[in-house]
C-alpha cells in the first residue's frame, strides 16, 4: 500500500509539472530570472486545496500577478470592483452622492467626499507620477510587473467567467482595470493614516470671503486624536528558540481588520520556482502577501502608535485667504478643481486648496475641527502620500530567510505606512520593529516650532502642529532615509532576539516586559504610560508561556482561542461582591428606574471569565463593562493607580463606590431584560453571524475587555444581540518549524475566503472559527498533492485575436 500511495503522489506531481510546463511559456533569453518582457502572453497554474485556498505557480512576476488577479476575482470580484470604483472617484456616479462608503474602509462620510478626494488624486496624476519614481524611492521592476499582471489576470477573469455573486451581478460598475487602478488601491492603503483620515476636511475646505468680517474660530480637539490607521488593530507574538520545544522560532499573528469590503484578507500561496515561495493573507487587490510565512520565516504587522502625519498652521495674507507667508514671503495656494459625476443628478464641481506642505483641511479624523479664518488655515503633511513602496516591502519579507533579512528588507524599502513588524525564524530568532514611514519630527523640533494647538496635541497624542510661517520648521532628512522628510532606519525602535516580542497596538515601550524600548520621539508613541487591557493580558499570558518553555504550535493555537477576559479577571469578583452588597439587591438606572440586580450578582459570580461561545455571564459582564467605561472616567475606575514600575498589573482593584458602578450594572440588567435576553444566556446565542440563513456563533470579545481574540460586533438587542460581525480577528496564523524544510503552520480566515453566498467557501472557515478549529497549511509540494479533492486550473491571457473574436 505505501508503494502505491507514493506512486500515485509522484504521478500526480508529474502531471501537474507537465501542465505547468505546457502553460508557462519560457521568457525571452534576454530577460532576467522572474521577469517577462511586456507584450508576452501571461499564464499561471492555480491549484486549489481545502477551503478554496489557491496555490499559484508562475514562471515570472508578471505571470504570478496574472494568476493572483484571476484567483482574487474568482473569490471576491464584487468587493474588488467596488474598491476600484472608490479609487477612481466614481461612487457617486453608481451609488449616489449622499450614501456613505463602508465606514471600515474609509473615513469619508459620504460618497461625494470620497469621490472628490480620489478623483482629485486621479486628476493630478499622483499615482502615475509615483509609479515612475525609480527604485528604491519608487516601485521596483518586480512590483511593477506584479501590478501589470494582476490587472491582466483580473480582466481575463471578467472576460472568461460569469459573475454569480448577487452583490454585483448584472451591474454597470464592474469592468476592466489598469495597472494604475491597482497602484491606486495601494496608494489608498498607504494614506490611511494621513490624507485618508482627512478626506472630509480636505474636500470641505473653503476659504472665507475676502472682505467679510473675520469670525473668531478656534480649533476643537477631542482627547483621542492620535496615530495609526483608524480603528484597525492586531496582536502578534514571536517566541525565540530558547522557549520552544524544537529550539526554533514560533509565531502567532492575529490581525483585527474589517470583515467586509476591500480591507478583507484573502489567502493564497504564491510561487515562482527558484525565486519566491510564500503563503499567507493579502489585503484585497494587493499583488503580494501582506502577512505570512515561508520555509524560513513568519511575520505579521500590528497597527503602530506612530502618527504618520502632522499639521502646519498657516499665517494667511489678510487681503487674500488663499495666500500664506513663509519666511516673510507670500505664496499662493494651488487651486485644484475637481468634478464628480453623480447618479441621477448634475455633476458636482468643487475646489481643493494645496500648499507646499499638502492640502488645506478643516477637520481631521472626525474628532478635530480646524477652522479656515481670514488669518489662519491648516495644511496636512502626509509623507505616505509619496510612498508607493508597500509592495516592495512585502516582497522583501516574502523572500527573507531570517529575521535579519526581514530587517534588511524593511530598511531597504521603507514602505510600511502605519504598521509595526513582528517576526520569528527557523533559526530561533525574534524581531520587533516599528519600521514605519513617519514625518521626521523630533521632540526638539516640536519645542522650537509648535503652535499653541500643537502644545496640546503633541503630548496628548503625538500629533504635531508646527509653525508653517518658518521654513526651519519643516522636518529634516536622515541620511539613511529613502525619501526626504522621514526618519531613517537608524532612528526606528527595534528589539531583537529576546525570549519573546509582543505587540497589541500599544507603543514599542513594552514589547518585552523586562526589556522596555525607550529613547524614541513622542511621534512614535509613549513611554511609561498605562497599557491597554489587551496588552496587559497578552504580556501576562506570553511571559508565562515563555517561562514555562517547551512551546509548540499547539500552545499558540490554545492562546488564540483561550478567549480570556483580562477585565473580568481584574473586576468580575469585585463586581459580584459589590452587587450582592447593594441595599435591597437593587440599583438605580440612568433613567431613574430601580432595577432588581440580584440575579446578575449570581451570574457574574459563576462566570468563567472567558468570551467562549458557551460562556454564561460573558454577555452580561460585557454590557456592564461597556456602560461603566462610557460613564466613569479612567481616573475614577480603579483604586490602585498606574505605576510605571509595574505596568502589566496596574491599575487594578475596581472602584465599586463610584455612583457610575451601580448605575452601569442596573442599565446592563435592564437592557438585557428589555430585549428578552436571559442574564445567564450563552454568549454564542447572542454573538453570531448569519450565513445563508444559518446562525454561526462567534467567540471573542471587544478590545476594552482585553480579549486577545478581538471581535467588535454591532449591538442589535431586539435582533438577538451582537449580529453580523463587521470587524475583528481576520487572517490568523500559528507557525513553527521542525527541521523538515516545511513550515508547521495552522491558519484561519475567520470570515472565509469568499463573500459570495453562492461560493462553497462562503462560510466554511467561519464554522471552524466558531468551534476553535484550524486549517492545516499545505505549503510543501507533497502536502499540496495529498490534498483531497485537489483541483488544478491552468489560466492564461487570450491573444488579441481571440479577444477580438469575442
Amino acid at each position: 500500500m505505501p508503494v502505491r500511495i507514493r506512486s500515485r503522489r509522484w504521478a500526480v506531481a508529474s502531471a501537474v509539472l507537465l501542465v505547468a510546463s505546457a502553460v508557462l511559456p519560457h521568457t525571452a533569453g534576454a530577460a532576467p530570472p522572474g521577469h517577462r518582457p511586456a507584450g508576452d502572453g501571461l499564464s499561471a497554474v492555480i491549484r486549489y486545496t481545502e477551503y478554496g485556498i489557491p496555490h499559484i505557480v508562475a514562471e515570472d512576476y508578471a505571470s504570478l500577478g496574472f494568476g493572483n488577479g484571476w484567483a482574487q476575482a474568482e473569490d471576491v470580484v464584487c468587493a474588488l470592483a467596488e474598491a476600484f470604483v472608490t479609487v477612481r472617484g466614481e461612487r457617486s456616479r453608481h451609488f449616489g452622492a449622499r450614501a456613505a462608503p463602508n465606514p471600515y474602509a474609509s473615513t469619508a462620510t459620504t460618497n461625494l467626499a470620497s469621490d472628490l478626494y480620489y478623483r482629485g488624486v486621479r486628476d493630478a496624476g499622483t499615482v502615475e507620477r509615483l509609479m515612475k519614481v525609480p527604485a528604491p524611492a519608487g516601485p521596483s521592476r518586480e512590483a511593477a510587473e506584479l501590478g501589470r499582471g494582476w490587472a491582466a489576470g483580473y480582466n481575463a477573469w471578467l472576460r472568461q467567467r460569469r459573475i454569480t455573486d448577487p452583490a454585483c451581478a448584472n451591474t454597470d460598475w464592474v469592468g476592466p482595470v489598469t495597472a494604475v487602478d491597482v497602484a491606486a488601491l495601494d496608494f489608498s492603503f498607504s494614506v490611511l493614516g494621513g490624507q485618508g483620515l482627512g478626506i472630509d476636511g480636505i474636500t470641505a475646505a473653503r476659504p472665507p470671503r475676502t472682505g467679510a468680517p473675520s469670525a473668531v474660530a478656534e480649533p476643537a480637539v477631542a482627547p483621542a486624536t492620535a496615530g495609526g490607521a483608524g480603528e484597525r488593530g492586531s496582536n502578534a507574538v514571536a517566541f525565540s528558540g530558547s522557549t520552544t520545544e524544537s529550539g526554533r522560532g514560533l509565531f502567532l499573528g492575529n490581525p483585527h481588520f474589517p470583515w467586509q469590503g476591500e480591507q478583507r484578507f484573502w489567502q493564497s500561496q504564491q510561487t515562482i520556482p527558484g525565486e519566491l515561495n510564500v503563503a499567507g493573507g493579502s489585503l484585497l487587490g494587493s499583488t503580494t502577501v501582506s502577512i505570512g510565512y515561508n520555509a524560513h520565516i513568519a511575520w505579521s504587522h500590528t497597527v503602530a502608535t506612530g502618527v504618520a502625519r502632522n499639521l502646519y498652521q498657516l499665517a494667511l495674507d489678510p487681503a487674500d485667504p488663499t495666500a500664506y507667508f513663509v519666511d516673510g514671503r507670500r505664496e499662493r495656494m494651488t487651486r485644484r478643481t475637481v468634478t464628480v459625476p453623480v447618479k441621477d443628478g448634475s455633476p458636482v464641481t468643487r475646489a481643493q486648496w494645496w500648499t507646499r506642505y499638502g492640502p488645506v483641511l478643516t477637520s481631521l479624523g472626525g474628532d478635530m475641527t480646524l477652522p479656515w479664518t481670514g488669518t489662519t488655515a491648516y495644511a496636512l503633511n502626509d509623507p505616505n502620500a509619496v510612498n508607493l513602496r508597500g509592495s516592495d516591502t512585502a516582497l522583501g519579507l516574502s523572500r527573507a530567510r531570517s529575521t535579519h533579512e526581514i530587517l534588511t528588507a524593511l530598511h531597504r524599502t521603507q514602505g510600511l505606512p502605519w504598521a509595526n513588524t513582528i517576526a520569528a525564524d527557523s533559526g530561533g530568532h525574534t524581531l520587533f520593529t516599528q519600521s514605519q514611514v513617519l514625518p521626521r519630527i523630533t521632540d526638539d523640533l516640536v519645542r522650537r516650532c509648535s503652535t499653541p494647538l500643537g502644545r496640546t496635541t503633541y503630548p496628548a497624542s503625538g500629533l504635531a502642529v508646527l509653525d508653517g510661517a518658518r521654513s526651519t520648521c519643516t522636518p529634516g532628512t536622515d541620511a539613511d532615509a529613502v525619501q526626504p522628510g522621514i526618519f531613517g532606519p537608524a532612528a526606528l525602535p527595534v528589539l531583537k532576539d529576546t525570549p519573546y516580542v509582543e505587540n497589541s497596538n500599544d507603543s514599542a515601550w513594552l514589547t518585552h516586559a523586562d526589556r522596555p524600548i525607550t529613547g524614541y520621539p513622542r511621534i512614535f508613541g509613549t513611554v511609561g504610560t498605562p497599557r491597554s487591557l489587551r496588552t496587559r493580558g497578552a504580556i501576562d499570558d506570553i511571559s508565562a508561556m515563555a517561562r514555562r518553555g517547551a512551546l509548540t504550535v499547539a500552545d499558540l493555537q490554545r492562546q488564540q482561542f483561550a478567549n480570556r477576559v483580562p477585565a473580568g479577571d481584574l473586576a468580575a469578583a469585585e463586581t459580584a461582591r459589590a452587587c450582592a452588597a447593594l441595599p435591597g439587591g437593587s440599583a438605580v438606572s440612568s433613567t431613574g428606574r430601580t432595577v432588581d440586580v440580584t440575579g446578575a450578582c449570581r451570574v457574574l459570580a459563576r462566570w468563567d471569565r472567558t468570551m467562549k461561545t458557551h460562556s454564561r455571564g460573558a454577555l452580561l459582564f460585557d454590557r456592564f463593562w461597556r456602560r461603566l467605561l462610557a460613564t466613569v472616567p479612567e481616573a475614577d475606575l480603579w483604586t490602585v493607580p498606574f505605576s510605571p514600575s509595574d505596568p502589566v498589573h496596574t491599575p487594578n482593584t475596581l472602584n465599586t463606590t463610584t455612583p457610575g458602578f451601580a448605575r452601569a450594572l442596573a442599565d446592563a440588567v435592564a437592557e438585557l431584560r428589555a430585549a428578552g435576553i436571559a442574564l445567564d444566556s450563552e454568549l454564542g446565542e447572542h454573538q453570531f453571524v448569519t450565513r445563508n440563513g444559518q446562525r454561526i456563533p462567534v467567540p471573542g470579545g471587544t478590545h476594552p475587555l482585553g480579549v486577545w481574540n478581538t471581535i467588535e460586533a454591532d449591538w442589535h438587542p431586539m435582533a438577538g444581540g451582537y449580529t453580523e460581525v463587521p470587524f475583528g480577528s481576520s487572517h490568523i496564523q500559528a507557525v513553527g518549524w521542525d527541521g523538515s524544510g516545511c513550515p508547521v503552520a495552522r491558519t484561519l480566515l475567520t470570515y472565509s475566503q469568499s463573500p459570495n453566498p453562492r461560493s462553497p467557501h462562503f462560510s466554511d472557515q467561519t464554522t471552524l472559527f466558531s468551534t476553535g478549529h484550524w486549517v492545516t497549511s499545505r505549503f510543501c509540494e507533497r502536502d499540496i498533492l495529498d490534498s483531497p479533492g485537489l483541483r488544478t486550473l491552468s489560466v492564461r491571457e487570450k491573444p488579441n485575436s481571440e479577444r477580438n473574436a469575442h
